[in-house]
């Protein structure tokens, strides 16, 4: 499998549609395609993240979404590895590995302090494949949510 990946922009959403279709049902939500692909073009049409698409040719493959914030701590810019998504029948291929590296370079270009990303403690695969990248599990701190 020939895998390129590449910088998507709005024009992107139609085709990254059904992939963050999958990616949203995956974790459990309804499908809502138009709302998928209007969510997409709506966040790439502002600048308000950054998304990569990975391909071989026409067909995508897969995905990761980049959105901004800052580190107090570290008095600067940090990406946050939000969705990253890859189509079950290729997993396994590299494709996932290829997304995060691009984030990585990406992260590097852009001056950026660093990324954090969250998953499941059951997915076992992923832990696997961010460790395999450098990416090192944070056992200090505890993650709250509030929701209204």
């Amino acid at each position: 499998m020939r895998v390129t990946v590449r910088r998507a922009g709005a024009i992107d959403a139609p085709r990254l549609a059904p992939l963050f279709d999958a990616y949203r049902r995956f974790y459990a939500q309804p499908s809502d395609l138009a709302g998928a692909e209007a969510f997409l073009r709506a966040r790439l049409g502002a600048g308000e993240s950054v998304v990569f698409i990975a391909e071989e040719g026409a067909r995508a493959l897969g995905f990761a979404q980049l959105y901004p914030t800052w580190t107090s701590v570290s008095l600067g810019p940090r990406w946050v590895l939000n969705d990253l998504f890859v189509a079950p029948e290729v997993r396994r291929g590299g494709v996932g590995r290829a997304l995060i590296r691009a984030c990585a370079a990406h992260c590097v270009a852009s001056g950026a302090k660093g990324m954090a990303l969250l998953t499941e403690r059951t997915n076992d695969a992923a832990r696997r494949l961010y460790e395999s990248e450098g990416w090192e599990l944070d056992e200090k701190y505890l993650r709250f949510t509030w929701k209204p």
